[in-house]
């Protein structure tokens, strides 16, 4: 058991050693750096999600791609005193939460998140806010109108496909579609307007 922890701890260890001089890079305007921590970082969430999403394989993509669209408009809250990966899985750690409240999971099931402590997750203020909320705004206008109109209303507004299905007129299937596809397009846009 001790042999274990000890090499998962070593991993751990790897993993920030590999992904903070990217990030700091990144920091610093490198684009290349940039686009390494978004593919290690990506890597690193689908894992962490997918052991925490088993009922609900199919939204681990989708999750991904929100979680990493979050870390992009609000890298300006790092510290460098924290670690990368500790401040990435913060992040996830919330989107999974809001997942799960738009699910209806209860407060006990939320209690099994243990990754970090509430004062390792990063803190914002107005101005970093808003600016979030300004630059998530010009990346929404920049996908079509049916891809936003289903973003914005289940990951922002919180309905679930089904109420945005009855909202919209669109299948459940299609309103899926839409969101996994502008998800990935606002990635993309992430990637290339950094």
């Amino acid at each position: 058991m001790t042999r274990a922890r000890s090499h998962n701890d070593n991993a751990g260890d790897d993993y920030e050693a590999q992904l903070r001089p990217l990030w700091l890079r990144a920091q610093d305007g490198d684009e290349a750096a940039y686009r390494a921590a978004l593919q290690r970082m990506a890597v690193r969430l689908r894992a962490y999600l997918r052991r925490r999403l088993q009922a609900w394989p199919d939204e681990v993509e989708d999750l991904v791609q929100e979680t990493l669209l979050a870390i992009h408009l609000h890298r300006g809250t790092w510290e460098a005193s924290l670690p990368v990966s500790a401040w990435m899985i913060a992040i996830a750690r919330h989107k999974l939460i809001d997942l799960w409240r738009r699910r209806g999971r209860r407060d006990a099931e939320l209690a099994s998140l243990d990754e970090l402590e509430d004062h390792e997750a990063p803190s914002t203020d107005d101005r970093e806010e808003h600016a979030a909320r300004r630059d998530l705004g010009v990346l929404l206008r920049a996908i079509p109108p049916a891809q936003r109109e289903a973003i914005v209303l289940t990951k922002i507004e919180g309905l679930t496909v089904a109420e945005v299905s009855v909202r919209t007129g669109a299948s459940v299937a299609a309103v899926k579609v839409q969101v996994h596809r502008g998800l990935k397009k606002l990635a993309e846009l992430v990637r290339t307007t950094r």
